[in-house]
Formats: C-alpha cells, sequence, structure tokens
C-alpha cells in the first residue's frame, strides 16, 4: 500500500467524523511496512476511542472491499428566532408578536472560534476556509526595469532608439524607465512542541495554505530541532501534504529550545531572512538560555525586514508575556499579534503584507 492510499484512506474516516490527526496517519504509515494487515494496522494507530470502531470498520469495509457506506446525514442549519414587539405596553398584551426566521452560518462563528476548542467537525469546515486564504509579503523594490510614462530620470535608451526609427531615425519623445515592485520573501518558523499541540494542526493547515498558494514561501517547524519542510508542503493536497511533513519532523511534542533553534536557522539558511518577513508562531515557552534567544534576534533583526511573533496565547484574558522565551523575545519582535482564530490569521496575513 502506498502512502497516497493511506492517507486518503484516512481522509475518508475524517469524512465520516473521525478524528484522525496527522501524527496518526504517519504512524499508519509506518505501521504498514511492519505489519500485514491493513485493517489492524488502521485499528492500531487510527482509532482513539473504543466506540469509534464501529464507524472505522464500515469506512474500512467501504474503502478496501467496495462495500456501500451509509450517507452522512447534513448538517442541520441553525435558525434563531427574533420577536419584534411593540412600544406601547398595553397593545404588547394583545396583539401578536412577529417572529422572523434569521439564518446564520456557522463559519462565521468559526472565524473567532478558538482553535483548541474546536469539533472535529468544525475543524473540518475551518480548514476550507484556510485553504482561502492568500499569503503575500509586503511590497520592496527590484531591480527590474520597466517602461513607463512617468518613470523616473533613467532614460530607456533602447526604448528610445527603436521609437525614433518609426520617425525616421529622429527621436520624438524620450522614453523613460521605473523600477518594479515584487512581494518580499516570507519565513515562516512554526513551534511544534508539547505545549503548542493544541493549535499545532490549525498552524500547519495555515504554512500548507501558505506554501502552496504562491512562491517566495518557506517553512519551517521546530521544537528542539529545525525542519525544513517547504517541499513537503508544495503539495496541494493537504492531507498529503501534512503526512508529509509529519514524517520530516523527529520532534513532535518535545520541548522547546528557541536559542539553539534559532541559531541554525541563521547559520543555516540566514539568507533565506534578507529583506524577508520572518514569522514566529510559538507560544514562548522555552528550556534554553534566553541571552542565547536575545543573541540571535537580534542577529536575525539585522537581516530580516522585519520578525512578527504569533502567540496563541496572546488572546487569553489576563495574559501577560511572563515565560521567559516571549519576554526575551519581546524587545526585538516588530509586531506581536494573535494566532488563536480563524480571524486572528486574517489579521496575519494582512500585518505581514502591510
Amino acid at each position: 500500500m502506498s502512502p497516497e492510499e493511506a492517507v486518503a484512506f484516512a481522509r475518508a474516516l475524517r469524512a465520516a467524523q473521525l478524528d484522525v490527526p496527522v501524527d496518526s496517519v504517519d504512524a499508519y504509515v509506518e505501521a504498514l511496512g511492519v505489519v500485514d494487515s491493513p485493517y489492524w494496522a488502521g485499528r492500531a494507530t487510527l482509532v482513539r476511542r473504543p466506540e469509534d470502531i464501529p464507524v472505522f470498520d464500515e469506512v474500512f469495509a467501504s474503502f478496501w472491499q467496495g462495500r456501500p457506506q451509509p450517507a452522512a446525514a447534513a448538517e442541520p442549519q441553525r435558525a434563531v428566532e427574533v420577536t419584534a414587539a411593540s412600544d406601547d405596553p398595553e397593545e404588547d398584551g394583545d396583539a401578536p408578536s412577529s417572529v422572523a426566521g434569521v439564518r446564520y452560518s456557522p463559519r462565521e462563528v468559526l472565524r473567532d472560534k478558538d482553535f483548541a476548542t474546536y469539533t472535529r467537525e468544525e475543524f473540518d469546515e475551518a480548514r476550507k476556509l484556510m485553504a482561502d486564504l492568500r499569503l503575500a509579503g509586503a511590497l520592496r523594490r527590484s531591480r527590474r526595469l520597466r517602461p513607463s510614462a512617468t518613470g523616473t530620470r533613467r532614460p530607456d535608451v533602447r526604448g528610445t532608439v527603436r521609437a525614433a526609427l518609426r520617425t525616421g531615425g529622429e527621436p520624438m519623445r524620450r522614453r523613460l524607465l521605473s523600477p518594479t515592485t515584487r512581494p518580499r520573501r516570507v519565513v515562516l518558523l512554526c513551534d511544534v512542541s508539547g505545549s503548542m499541540e493544541p493549535y499545532t494542526r490549525a498552524l500547519l493547515r495555515f504554512l500548507h495554505a501558505a506554501v502552496a498558494g504562491r512562491r517566495g514561501v518557506e517553512a519551517f517547524a521546530f521544537a528542539t530541532r529545525l525542519t525544513r519542510i517547504t517541499r513537503h508542503l508544495s503539495w496541494r493536497d493537504p492531507d498529503a501534504a501534512l503526512a508529509r511533513a509529519g514524517v520530516a519532523v523527529e520532534d513532535w511534542s518535545g520541548g522547546t529550545r528557541l536559542g539553539a533553534v534559532l541559531h541554525d536557522f541563521n547559520a543555516r539558511w540566514g539568507d533565506l531572512a534578507r529583506g524577508a518577513v520572518v514569522v514566529v508562531l510559538s507560544d514562548g515557552w522555552d528550556r534554553g538560555d534566553p541571552s542565547m534567544l536575545t543573541a540571535e534576534l537580534d542577529r536575525l533583526r539585522r537581516h530580516a525586514h522585519r520578525i512578527v511573533w504569533v502567540n496563541p496565547l496572546k488572546a487569553t484574558p489576563g495574559y501577560a508575556p511572563l515565560a521567559r522565551g516571549m519576554a526575551a523575545a519581546l524587545p526585538y519582535v516588530d509586531d506581536f499579534v494573535e494566532g488563536h482564530s480563524l480571524a486572528a490569521m486574517e489579521q496575519l496575513v494582512e500585518v505581514i503584507g502591510k
């Protein structure tokens, strides 16, 4: 069985409302290389609760043996009744009230809901909305020039001579050149340590939407070590892309060493940060030396255009950046934003593009 087939089976389980995280799909792919039975490999890695076994059996029979699967019930529409009352209290007692049914979309509710409180159904809906986000870095001046009627004082000699050929060699109008603009590179560093586990799944979906949506985006995952996952997330299929990224990252749900990770990034991938918008998605919990973190952030700030720090905990009532990693990083950060919901990710896209 190929990894693509395993990912497709996991997608079928999610369609049947089973909770199948990315790390379970990775474990399923590894188990298939050891166990001869796809059924028992799936039971051991993809089923998290005993009550999910009947649903797993139905999907397995449908997917692998071709048996028809019962159709899933459509999601019920929600409605709110609004009563219009009269201004006259005596009139309200006798006159019938007017009742209007106001329907709303669950998508609007999801925009402000914390990722950590999502149900399986809500996350399935939210990942579709995440795919619609279009990330682009702030515009910068390019070295390329283009003809322009209102350009700089730099003359376009070639264009002027070519235009003169149409008028018998007499230059009747001088052509000018102006520089073009292009989006800055965006570098995303996503924390996949244990403290970020409630948000990792949603943030990786955001990384995939950013990488698959346009060129000029680099993605990294880190906990105690740094892993470049740009190539893995470039697949259009989000489930296949995240499954490949999950295999590449070896330190899921571990501790966090922000200073050591940024030192590795500056030493190996520092050229990617030159003139770029660097985005760190982390709660700031750090087991390393804060002085090393500040030194590496200072080094990074000298190369990057801007540093944006995304902390999902920032939206928590009463939050204060008291974690030593977060407290050490704030003086070197240009923008400190939330990252707990779809609305927060939409705001992040605007911050990166400004």
